[in-house]
């Protein structure tokens, strides 16, 4: 399967869940970074790390795909 037809199928209810907690995380990261207000470097650093790993989780979220013989069940 190419890339592009992975990602434009089907994505499983689970992974659609982690993929925008994934997406909560990067936000919350991004909020932290962007902060006006003085804060410790290790809230900075913790900010880059939520950041981090909720692209991630978003990336590989996107990515899962269900089996040819399986069914999707949308509600």
């Amino acid at each position: 399967m190419k890339l592009i037809d992975r990602l434009k199928a089907p994505t499983p209810k689970f992974f659609k869940v982690l993929r925008n907690v994934g997406l909560g995380l990067a936000a919350a990261g991004g909020v932290i970074i962007a902060s006006p207000i003085a804060i410790p470097a290790i809230i900075v650093t913790i900010g880059g790390y939520l950041i981090v790993a909720g692209s991630v989780a978003t990336a590989i979220s996107q990515a899962v795909t269900t089996t040819e013989g399986e069914t999707v069940k949308s509600n």
